[in-house]
């Protein structure tokens, strides 16, 4: 990710009172161990976002595997094994496994970044998948704006 938002996220984050959205950062043996679990490769933004903050509020909740406490416990593997799940006999079921759930919207509906980079979200209600953004950067840019 850029120099100018990772210095955004940390100057917001790690305010006294924010203190509550950001997490412990991911090791490399956790990156490791969830992507072999997983069967796929966390885009290199991803990784850096979750080494620097773990998981954390950008706009929107970014799990990773140590959240901040208003997050959730809920890590990026859980959710995506979780999904994966729900969703084998849905259409959906294609893109997750591939993909990994980083994020839930307010209606309990997966964002995920699918092999290619994008951020997507797949609507329960009527079994659609639309591209939020074609890079996390760019999902974290639209969706990032400080207190």
């Amino acid at each position: 990710m850029n120099d100018a938002l990772m210095e955004r996220l940390t100057a917001f984050l790690y305010r006294e009172n924010n203190r509550t959205l950001v997490g412990t950062p991911a090791s490399q043996e956790e990156v490791a161990e969830a992507e072999q679990r997983l069967g796929i490769s966390f885009h290199k933004d991803y990784v850096q976002f979750i080494r620097t903050f773990g998981g954390a509020y950008a706009g929107i909740a970014v799990h990773a595997f140590s959240n901040g406490s208003s997050i959730g416990r809920e890590t990026v593997t859980d959710l995506t094994l979780d999904f994966r799940e729900q969703c084998k006999e849905l259409p959906c079921g294609v893109f997750l496994k591939s993909s990994y759930v980083i994020s839930l919207d307010g209606s309990g509906n997966p964002i995920f970044l699918n092999p290619a980079g994008e951020v997507l979200i797949y609507y329960h209600d009527n079994g659609e998948t639309e591209v939020l953004a074609g890079s996390f950067e760019a999902f974290i840019e639209d969706n990032f704006f400080e207190w």
